[in-house]
């Protein structure tokens, strides 16, 4: 490995760190804001925060079509994956008024092991690696999630439902990013995700300027950090680094969620618990190197 795969890696690991501790601020922000209004802020924060970057490389390379040309390419596509990933988020964020933010990052994480599942419907090719991981996976679900009397709580059943969303999402997001630029495709999608959730949070939930000046800094982190500044930094670092390795380490997310919800949450999953993650984590890591290496691209949710 040299010098600039390590750098790339170290950046990806950066990333992962971000988003697992996402987790952590999404589950405080719930203490202070609905699911819809905290998703509605944090996704218009992340849309704004990626403009400069749409800016900055649009600048640097040489336009090849205009700009209206390029904006309409992709308003299409993004309101389609901007849809799908708003049920994707509500979930997410509904799930986590009711389940660890350790949980809810592993089971979100399904997504990877659910992707190449869907991909069959699809003609897509899916080789022992990934039968095996499912299994590891849904054994692991079942020890973290599925309680003594075989029932599922009620908020880690919202991020199992969500996972799915989170797996078409990502289908969606490899077919049109083929087609149109990346960062507009995701700067359109997070407007769209943050406008439908502003929309339902206007009808069902309470806003209130308190609530929201309590709920900032998570918002702040949400928006910012997660989205903007973590999304540029996969972009730089997996241009120099390996599809199959970025994607083991950024599965590492929900680690980092598990070990903010320890560490700032005081949250405990038990032994049961911390069973069902190691097996997941271990089913999501088998799935992730054979569907990557044969894609020979990397597919990652924002």
């Amino acid at each position: 490995m040299n010098n600039r795969e390590m750098k790339s890696n170290m950046l990806l690991m950066l990333t992962a760190a971000i988003w697992g501790f996402a987790f952590v601020a999404q589950r405080v922000g719930m203490q202070y804001v609905g699911a819809f209004t905290f998703n509605g802020v944090r996704f218009a924060l992340g849309s704004i925060s990626l403009i400069p970057l749409i800016i900055y490389f649009k600048n640097k390379k040489t336009a090849e079509q205009p700009e209206e040309t390029a904006s309409a390419s992709a308003l299409v596509p993004g309101i389609i994956a901007g849809s799908v990933l708003f049920f994707g988020a509500s979930l997410q964020q509904a799930g986590l008024a009711y389940t660890t933010a350790g949980k809810a990052a592993f089971i979100t994480g399904l997504y990877i092991v659910l992707v190449p599942l869907l991909g069959i419907f699809l003609k897509q090719r899916t080789g022992l690696n990934t039968w095996i991981g499912v299994v590891l996976a849904a054994l692991g679900l079942y020890f973290l999630s599925v309680n003594e009397d075989f029932t599922i709580a009620f908020g880690d059943l919202l991020e199992i439902i969500g996972a799915f969303f989170w797996a078409v999402h990502i289908l969606v997001i490899d077919y049109f990013t083929k087609k149109v630029d990346a960062l507009r495709l995701s700067c359109i999608q997070f407007a769209m995700c943050s406008a439908l959730s502003i929309i339902i949070a206007l009808i069902f939930e309470d806003i209130s300027v308190s609530g929201l000046s309590q709920a900032a800094i998570p918002i702040l982190y949400g928006g910012l950090l997660s989205v903007g500044v973590a999304y540029t930094l996969q972009v730089v670092a997996q241009k120099h680094a390996k599809p199959s390795h970025a994607a083991i380490i950024l599965s590492m997310e929900a680690v980092f969620a598990a070990l903010g919800g320890a560490l700032l949450l005081k949250e405990n999953m038990g032994v049961r618990g911390y069973l069902g993650c190691a097996l997941m984590f271990a089913g999501m890591l088998l799935t992730q190197v054979n569907f990557f290496e044969k894609k020979e691209s990397a597919e990652y949710k924002a």
